[in-house]
């Protein structure tokens, strides 16, 4: 799945187009969805999180300065 901005220039079963949240607490984005997964980079409260795909607990989207791709816990999101 990809960002629908990216289509045309990126090859994806799916495209979604993505809906922006906020963080209501910090947040670590994770390479995968698991607290015991490796952290990619750490998210402040109030910062957008823009969100394609939710199951499980943890929520796959981009977020932070240079919007890395990852996974955070539903919990953080508004």
């Amino acid at each position: 799945m990809a960002d629908v901005a990216l289509a045309g220039r990126v090859i994806a079963s799916h495209y979604a187009l993505p809906v922006e949240r906020e963080l209501h607490r910090d947040a670590k984005l994770r390479v995968e969805p698991g607290k015991d997964s490796e952290v990619i980079a750490d998210l402040d409260a109030g910062a957008p999180f823009w969100l394609l795909d939710s199951r499980g607990g943890w929520s796959w989207g981009y977020g932070g300065p240079d919007k890395r791709v990852g996974y955070v816990s539903e919990e953080a999101l508004l």
